[in-house]
């Protein structure tokens, strides 16, 4: 394959350590895995994060560095029969050749359990040196045996700074890069093409690559990439799944954004998961709980608002339903909370749990002639309805003021 052939990301590809760009935080000096591959003692390894931040490069250059054969697998087309032949080979080798083979398991989490409990008497033996990557929490796929064997490195989107130095390593690199053309390539060009990357290093060099190679030479035989070059080589793609922690975790900042009264950031976290195809029944779900948990009775409208909105987004569905989305968004974020409602059944249930149930007082049965009705006595009556202790706590805020006062009043007589 020539040089032309080969994409830009690929023929960029570091090979050393020292040539690795970005992931200081797991490969900084006097890290666990930076020593662990400089002293070459290396247990499995599970790296997990965005794609193209640099996990299989890693492999490889963790293979070059202890001298071992590198076997790239994708879990998605791998069968536990070929797995185990790569692991007699690497065996045999071993004793043979003294030579270590490095598995590489990209998508590791599409193995099921039993095919993960494979792995683990070869690589708690050493036959084989393993290292499973995945865009996934490991911790929420991967099997407990094969976790507390390996170091679990978590990495990152690349920075903006990154990626715009790889980008210009591409642009000077004669030998392997795009330096040995005629190219005049602006700064805004770079910086565009580095925050629309989202932190993935394939995608901004793929970007680069075909932007520069699309556009004509100007009459002097330069290649001038601009920002408008730029705008039109690349798109942003918004790394989002609706079954895992990338989903909760949005989710989560949504409803924290709200309940924390930040309007513009609860908006940010509702903008990404209606570009992400979130479902707007499941975001409206969501905020009619929060109505009940966190605003409650300090804007009792809050329920009636999200309530009404949840049956809008199902009758008008998208794109109308993000506006109505961001309307309820709004008004909930904006309300005075309260989550006294929510800690008042939470008590209550807790004392059902563990306290002795109650009988029902007999004035209160149904058909009880010794019930005391209370709007025969101007709307209140001091009755036993079947506990003293307390569980309500209503605060001096929005509307639930009104309802403190109100019951303060009632226990002064």
């Amino acid at each position: 394959m020539s040089k032309n052939d080969t994409p830009l990301a690929l023929r960029l590809r570091p090979t050393t350590l020292e040539e690795f760009i970005g992931q200081k935080h797991i490969l900084g000096e006097g890290k666990l895995l930076k020593r662990a591959i400089i002293a070459k003692r290396l247990p499995s390894l599970i790296f997990h994060g965005p794609a193209g931040c640099g996990k299989t490069t890693l492999g490889l250059i963790v293979a070059q560095n202890i001298d071992a054969d590198f076997i790239y697998l994708n879990a998605s087309f791998t069968s536990s029969v070929e797995v185990r032949k790569i692991i007699q080979a690497a065996k045999k080798k071993l004793e043979k050749e003294a030579r270590k083979t490095i598995l590489f398991i990209d998508e590791i989490h599409r193995f099921n359990k039993l095919q993960q409990e494979s792995l683990v008497p070869d690589t708690e033996s050493a036959n084989i040196n393993l290292i499973g990557a995945t865009i996934y929490n490991p911790y929420y796929y991967l099997i407990p045996s094969l976790i507390s064997r390996a170091i679990i490195a978590e990495f990152k989107p690349l920075a903006k700074e990154d990626i715009i130095t790889i980008l210009n390593r591409a642009l000077s690199d004669k030998e392997k890069g795009l330096g040995d053309m005629n190219i005049n390539c602006s700064e805004e060009a770079l910086a565009h093409i580095a925050l629309l990357s989202a932190g993935d290093a394939r995608k901004a060099l793929g970007a680069l690559e075909i932007g520069i190679l699309s556009t004509k030479e100007d009459s002097s035989g330069k290649i001038n990439f601009d920002l408008n070059a730029a705008r039109e080589s690349i798109q942003k793609n918004i790394f989002y799944d609706k079954k895992d922690s990338y989903h909760y975790d949005t989710i989560s900042a949504f409803i924290k954004s709200v309940r924390g009264s930040d309007v513009d950031s609860a908006l940010y976290w509702l903008a990404k998961m209606i570009k992400s195809g979130e479902d707007p029944r499941f975001i409206a779900r969501r905020l009619v709980i929060l109505a009940s948990e966190d605003i409650g009775n300090a804007n009792p409208f809050g329920l009636v608002l999200t309530t009404s909105a949840f049956k809008a987004v199902e009758f008008i569905g998208k794109p109308e339903s993000d506006l109505i989305l961001a309307q309820a968004t709004i008004y909930l974020a904006a309300s005075p909370k309260s989550n006294s409602a929510y800690l008042a059944i939470d008590k209550a249930k807790k004392y059902i749990e563990e306290e002795e149930t109650k009988e029902v007082p007999n004035h209160i049965k149904t058909h009880s002639k010794d019930y005391k009705y209370p709007h025969s006595y101007g709307g209140f009556v001091e009755q036993d309805y079947g506990t003293r202790n307390k569980y309500y706590f209503p605060k001096d805020t929005g509307e639930e003021k009104k309802i403190k006062e109100f019951l303060e009043n009632l226990r002064k007589g």
